[in-house]
Order: structure tokens, then C-alpha cells, then sequence
């Protein structure tokens, strides 16, 4: 199988934004979707910047392609705003994060008239209809078709630290399930979800999917639903690894970090280098401890085995990485990571706000409500 990888301006970027909709009073999630994108796309006069998605109750908010972090943001926050004033009169609101603290799969309705979602049910069943999660995936443009699968498989390296800083999936139908992000391991119960296969270069990527094509596991390339993937259409390497994030400037940290560490391993192909991986049972572990533990994980830095807190890891690899960032023009963007580290992530926010309310999980919609808005 030949498939034509659309080279792209290096480091150029995009992200798509999964944003649930809940009930002004009750805070469960909302069916209001097609109505507020309806509504917004009339007043862009652009349908692709607001998207369905497989449930009624989220709208995607997808950029245009930027050369800055900067950019990116201004326009979903500019996006992000209209829908909020779009779900205001119809009593919805827009939050964002892994999963929805309480809400319960089975209420929830597909998006009709939609062959792609009803294929997917079809098949996955039992686990497809309880994908009730939300991500924040960003695109990375990269020069050359040769370099899509090294870098994918050095970004597996930095799953955890991505993982983890993210993580904002605690609860499940009301429960506390003790994990950082349940979204993480939710996501990868689809046949093709979760962490890509050992791919050595790009023919080994199309082998991989000529044999899933052929063997009916897929349509197509777009059907692969991995962490981190090739996006030939588009040029890029996508990383599908976040949870939903629930701030605008968090939002901005994590594509910095993408955007510098894809620039990274590119400018170390344009040296002649060879990329460092990983095993791929210490990839599997490292996403898992994040997904576990968060912010207090200890992860696998290296093929040797070594250990260390994914904070302390995180904060030195922004020091090494400050110099592309200040190329790139998100320094300031890439040094919020510290702020993160400081305020917490969203999965410790929701825990501490519904221990401050008695448990009460409507408090903490109320909080993913009230921050998502203010960081606009």
C-alpha cells in the first residue's frame, strides 16, 4: 500500500479541542451539541472550526494551521467564546477534562445520521457506546515523509510525562477510581486505541495498514486511533495521548511541549542522529504509571531502566528545550509546565474540589465550569 504523506512546513501546528456540554442546573452532560454547532458555524461562516463528534453532548473546536502556540490559543479562545455564547440560551455550558464526573454512559446519545459513529458502535459494541471521554489532540507539522516514524517512535518516550500532566479523568459514573486519567485506560480498549505497534519506518507503516485494511480492521489510516500517529493527509504527527485539558493555558503548555519536541527530534534527523526509543513493555508500564499515579509518578526515563519523578523530569526537560522554544515563540508557553507543577493538574483540582464540597461532584462541573471560561 502506497500512502502519500503531505509534506508540511516543519513545526507548523494544529489542535482539536473535545469539549462536553453539561445542564446550567443539574450539571449532568447535555445532548445540545448540534444546535450549538450549528449556531456557531453560521457565525463564523467556516464549518470546519466546530466539529460533531460520536455523542451529541460534545462540540470539537479544530484550529487552523499556526506557526506559533500563541496563535493557536487566540483562536480557540476566539472559537471557544462562541460557543459558550451559543450553549448559553439553550441552558448548556461548556467544560472541559478526561471524563465527566458523574454522568453515566448509557444515557447518551450517538450522533445520528452518521456512518462513520454507527460503524464504529457496530463493531466495539459494549466498549464503544461507554467512550465517554474527551482529548485535546495536536498536530505537528513535519518536512519530510522518513521522518514521521522516528520521531513517532522517540515521542513514545515522553507518553508519561504527556499522561501525566493531563490527567483529568478521576472520576467514573460518580466514582473515585483512584487513577490520575481513567480516560487512558478506557481509550485503548478499541481495537486499534492506545499505544501504536513497533513500526520501523514509513513502509512499515503502510504494511501495517495494507494487512489491518485488508483484514477488515480498518477502512483506512484515519481509522487508527493510536497515542501517537502519522496524519499523512495532513503532514503531520498527531499526538492523541492528552486527556481533555480543562484550561486555555494549559492547553498552550502541552502544545508547546509537543511543538518543541518534535522540532527537537527533527533538527537530530537533520544532524544525522539516531533517535533513542524505548522497550516497548517500558513504554507500556511508563503510561500506565502516569495514568495511575499523575503527577506523582515515578516513570522509565531511559532503556536502562532508569527512575524518576515525572515533575522533576518534566521541569529540567523544559530548561532543555527553552532554546527551540525561544525559536519557536512559546517560551512563555512552555514555562507554564512549571506553573503546573506549582497549581496542580486537573485530576488533583477536581479531587480537592469535591472534598471541599462533601463529595458533592456537581461542585466539581461547577469548577470545570467557572475555570475553563476564566482562562479564555
Amino acid at each position: 500500500m502506497d500512502i502519500r504523506f503531505t509534506e508540511s512546513h516543519p513545526s507548523t501546528i494544529g489542535v482539536e479541542w473535545e469539549l462536553p456540554l453539561v445542564d446550567r442546573d443539574t450539571g449532568d452532560l447535555t445532548p445540545r451539541a448540534p444546535a450549538v454547532i450549528s449556531a456557531v458555524q453560521e457565525r463564523l461562516g467556516d464549518p470546519d472550526r466546530v466539529t460533531e463528534e460520536l455523542l451529541t453532548n460534545t462540540v470539537e473546536v479544530v484550529t487552523g494551521v499556526h506557526t506559533t502556540v500563541r496563535g493557536a490559543t487566540r483562536e480557540l479562545s476566539g472559537i471557544i467564546g462562541e460557543v459558550i455564547d451559543a450553549a448559553d440560551p439553550l441552558d448548556a455550558q461548556v467544560m472541559c477534562s478526561g471524563t465527566h464526573p458523574f454522568a453515566l454512559w448509557d444515557q447518551q446519545e450517538i450522533t445520528p445520521d452518521s456512518e462513520h459513529y454507527t460503524t464504529l458502535i457496530d463493531r466495539t459494541r459494549w466498549w464503544g457506546r461507554q467512550m465517554l471521554i474527551w482529548g485535546v489532540h495536536v498536530h505537528v507539522g513535519i518536512d519530510q515523509r522518513d521522518k514521521a516514524v522516528p520521531i513517532m517512535n522517540a515521542m513514545l518516550g515522553y507518553v508519561p510525562h504527556l499522561q501525566a500532566f493531563t490527567a483529568s479523568s478521576p472520576f467514573w459514573g460518580g466514582i473515585d477510581t483512584g487513577y490520575a486519567s481513567n480516560r487512558a485506560l478506557m481509550f485503548q480498549q478499541l481495537p486499534t486505541g492506545g499505544l501504536p505497534p513497533g513500526i520501523g519506518d514509513w513502509s512499515g507503516f503502510e504494511g501495517v495498514v495494507d494487512d489491518l485494511t485488508r483484514t477488515g480492521v480498518i477502512d483506512g489510516f484515519k481509522d487508527l486511533r493510536w497515542d501517537i500517529r502519522p496524519s499523512p493527509g495532513w503532514g503531520t504527527l498527531e499526538n492523541r495521548v492528552s486527556d481533555g485539558i480543562s484550561t486555555l493555558h494549559e492547553v498552550g503548555a502541552v502544545t508547546a511541549l509537543v511543538q518543541c519536541l518534535v522540532t527537537a527530534l527533527s533538527d537530530r534527523l537533520d544532524r544525522g542522529e539516531e533517535l533513542p526509543t524505548m522497550q516497548q513493555w517500558f513504554v507500556r508500564e511508563n503510561k500506565w504509571r502516569a495514568a495511575r499515579y499523575g503527577m506523582d509518578a515515578e516513570i522509565i526515563t531511559n532503556a536502562a531502566g532508569d527512575e524518576r519523578l515525572v515533575t522533576d523530569e518534566v521541569h529540567d526537560l523544559v530548561q532543555r528545550l527553552d532554546p527551540i522554544a525561544e525559536r519557536l515563540g512559546c517560551q512563555q508557553e512552555l514555562h507554564h509546565l512549571d506553573t503546573m507543577i506549582e497549581q496542580g493538574a486537573s485530576y488533583q483540582r477536581q479531587l480537592r474540589v469535591a472534598q471541599e464540597n462533601g463529595g458533592d461532584l456537581r461542585a466539581v462541573v461547577r469548577h470545570l465550569v467557572t475555570e475553563l471560561r476564566e482562562s479564555l
